[in-house]
């Protein structure tokens, strides 16, 4: 009844384009690109944190919450870049003749 691809997740309602895509490729660079930034980026804040003293500015209470957003960071990017890639096995293997 379905002309959708194989490995959809979710049938279509109709309401949205049929050719709406998400830029798989754009979004894998994107995330390899900014998961080693961000991981240097919560490195170095931490480190900063730990070597700041009592009266230093900034103090170590902003330089670890920008460690903490950088490892949020760091770890969404890896995983879009986990998901993306499963899901890039997943479908390349449903294909017929792949």
């Amino acid at each position: 009844m379905h002309d959708d691809p194989p490995g959809r997740r979710v049938p279509r309602s109709g309401t949205e384009p049929a050719t709406a895509r998400s830029d798989v490729r754009l979004r894998l660079l994107l995330s390899a690109a900014f998961l080693p930034l961000f991981a240097a980026a919560t490195a170095g804040f931490a480190v900063w944190a730990a070597r700041s003293g009592p009266g230093d500015s900034p103090g170590s209470g902003p330089l670890t919450a920008f460690a903490v957003l950088c490892g949020v960071l760091a770890l969404a990017a890896a995983l879009d870049v986990a998901v993306l890639t499963a899901r890039g096995r997943r479908e390349r293997q449903a294909r017929p003749g792949a």
